[in-house]
């Protein structure tokens, strides 16, 4: 089954610098900079990563970020609630735009 989200594609995601080199170097750095040991531990760092994918909804970055958890000693609860959390601030954000919605539906039936 074709879709537009290859899994293998993954892969080749270190190649994403062939057309533009320096800006792709650039960013891998900083990427390594960004999930290397903080004040966070990495495996804060992926579960926070988890979370984001989902809520970002990035298939590769699901694939990439479950396997990493997994990795770094995350079991299956700790991966859940990750995604969890995701999802109450995704569900939050849309519920909260509620609020323009009731002040536009006021200010148009006073």
């Amino acid at each position: 089954m074709n879709t537009y989200y290859d899994p293998a594609d993954l892969k080749k995601f270190g190649d994403i610098g062939e057309f533009e080199p320096k800006l792709a170097k650039k960013f891998f750095d900083w990427y390594g900079d960004v999930f290397a040991e903080g004040a966070l531990t990495a495996r804060e760092k992926s579960l926070i990563a988890l979370a984001v994918s989902h809520a970002i909804q990035c298939p590769y970055c699901i694939d990439a970020y479950s396997v990493d958890s997994l990795e770094k000693g995350c079991d299956e609860a700790q991966m859940m609630e990750a995604v969890h959390v995701a999802a109450a601030i995704r569900g939050g954000a849309s519920l909260v735009h509620g609020v323009q919605m009731m002040n536009k539906v006021k200010k148009l039936t006073m």
